[in-house]
């Protein structure tokens, strides 16, 4: 079989919507991508590409089709990162999720070009796309992204402010303690904490969330432990003060949290 023979037979197992074909279809572009040059390998990520714009409630039987695809890029190489980063902004929100969890496969070669974007956007949803990749990287080359993270958590748009605090915890997830500067630790507390009294119970769930993976990473070495304690009954209205958070997803999460404190 020559080159274009194989690569039409991928082309029509990744056109299929039978789980199994498509699985084929990806099963081959991974052996493929073994020999594969770059105008080849250029090919078949064209070939991969749509199927991150499959709709996972319209096809929930296709969600571990997507998942494949997406843990496929990191074979790639380098070069699809910017390409990646492209789509990301796209606009098509199923395939921004898909490709901000592919770039966070990809890990930290990512890092350095999503910092780079994020710095050359100003628009508040761009960014939050960016800084919702970056919280998929699971490397602590993620440091460099801390600081964009904190000047977003404080951002008067809700979308990005509310990323940047989920941001934060993920980061902590990433990072081993010891690699946090503690002037920077310390800024992260008290932003988080600040987000505690959010208008919005979104950012306040998140902020209690990041809060407790900062704990249960080991980033809470000093005194505030006993301060988010306290922070965390308050909210769930078991202090005797009464004055619970109303919103349930904001109670859940103080809940969840305290299990690290």
């Amino acid at each position: 079989m020559t080159e274009n023979d194989s690569y039409a037979a991928i082309r029509s197992l990744l056109a299929s919507g039978d789980p199994q074909q498509l699985r084929r279809g990806l099963q081959r572009v991974k052996t493929e991508l073994t020999h594969a040059g770059p105008e080849a390998a250029r090919r078949l990520f064209e070939m991969v590409s749509p199927l991150f714009y499959i709709d996972p409630l319209d096809r929930p039987d296709l969600v571990p089709v997507v998942d494949e695809a997406v843990s496929l890029m990191a074979g790639f190489g380098k070069w699809v990162i910017p390409v990646l980063v492209d789509n990301l902004l796209a606009g098509d929100l199923k395939a921004q999720l898909a490709i901000g969890h592919a770039l966070g496969r990809i890990g930290a070669d990512a890092v350095p070009p999503l910092i780079a974007e994020y710095a050359a956007s100003e628009e508040p949803g761009r960014r939050a796309f960016v800084l919702y990749a970056l919280g998929k990287v699971r490397s602590p080359a993620v440091a460099e992204a801390v600081p964009l993270a904190l000047e977003a958590a404080q951002s008067p748009d809700l979308e990005l402010r509310d990323t940047a605090t989920r941001a934060i915890g993920k980061f902590a997830e990433a990072i081993p303690a010891a690699r946090l500067p503690e002037a920077v630790r310390t800024e992260l507390v008290a932003r988080l904490q600040a987000n505690l009294a959010d208008p919005n119970a979104g950012v306040r769930a998140k902020a209690v969330r990041s809060l407790g993976k900062l704990a249960k990473e080991g980033h809470l070495p000093g005194g505030e432990s006993e301060a988010l304690r306290a922070a965390f009954h308050r909210i769930l209205g078991d202090d005797g003060r009464f004055e619970w958070d109303n919103a349930y997803v904001v109670r859940k999460e103080a809940e969840e949290a305290l299990r690290y404190l």
